[in-house]
């Protein structure tokens, strides 16, 4: 572990979002040219609505030294007021949040991200985040939820939901050693038989093998089957928080949490099948 790291304590999801707020007050500050106060909070600041068909909702993927998933959430008071600031339009409450303003706030948020990526590096390494609007709330569960209240509290304060899936927060919540000793010189150490089906087994590395993701499953009669319809819904015997299957050739080899990259489903493992090992 780095120093600087050492320094900075433990990774815990309270000190990532708080880089985050910091982030957030140094965009806004340069973007309106004053200092607008922002601190973290553990519960919702007052007035900030549950979730509604209104709200403004940001995805975000990080991959790197920290991998994982963390959602914004943003009133559509909130998501116009820092749109009118980034877009340097004056305050106008009774204003409609349009499309161009929903841009403006994912833009804001992507600068505020960038820095947060710069930042980041001395403590978990290098980083990468990708944000992308989305039309509501993430497939995943929250593992852990903090808000964010630039300016006073009140009408003008905004305030901003994250919502950190169960993957991130426990590569926050990692703690990364380095273990030391002496390194055993290579000629000491005694030599190690060669199997030979290593060598054979290196030609087929680079065949392709085709996965299968599986949600879940459903025996239906063919009655059932005849009779469906477009329209029809089909329930399977997995619950949402259950993890899904990855089938190789119809054997289950690993399982995981389902997610959302760039419009493509993926699956973040996170057991493998010890009999697939």
């Amino acid at each position: 572990m780095t120093e600087a790291a050492a320094a900075a304590g433990p990774p815990e999801p309270a000190g990532y979002v708080q880089l985050w707020v910091q982030s957030f007050s140094q965009v806004l500050e340069q973007v309106a040219g004053s200092a607008i106060p922002c601190a973290l909070r553990d519960q919702a600041p007052p007035g900030f609505p549950a979730a509604g068909d209104d709200s403004v909702w940001i995805l975000l993927t990080s991959s790197g030294a920290l991998r994982g998933e963390m959602s914004l959430r943003l009133a559509a008071a909130g998501a116009l007021r820092l749109a009118q600031i980034f877009m340097s339009e004056p305050a106008a409450p009774e204003a409609t949040l349009t499309a161009e303003h929903r841009e403006a706030v994912v833009e804001l948020l992507r600068q505020v991200a960038g820095i947060v990526s710069t930042s980041a590096k001395a403590r978990w390494g290098e980083v990468q985040l990708r944000l992308q609007a989305s039309p509501g709330a993430p497939s995943w569960p929250f593992s852990s939820t903090l808000w964010l209240l630039a300016g006073e509290e009140g009408p003008t304060g905004v305030g901003v939901e994250f919502g950190l899936s169960a993957a991130l927060v426990a590569e926050l919540r990692a703690e990364k050693t380095e273990t030391t000793g002496p390194v055993a010189d290579s000629a000491s150490l005694p030599a190690s038989p060669i199997d030979p089906s290593e060598g054979k087994l290196g030609l087929l590395m680079g065949v392709q093998l085709a996965m299968t993701l599986r949600f879940g499953s459903r025996r239906l009669t063919l009655r059932e089957v005849l009779d469906l319809t477009p329209g029809a819904v089909v329930e399977l015997d997995r619950h949402v928080q259950e993890p899904a299957d990855l089938l190789l050739d119809g054997k289950l080899v690993a399982r995981g949490e389902v997610v959302v990259m760039g419009g493509n489903y993926g699956l973040r493992v996170t057991e493998v099948v010890a009999a697939a090992v």
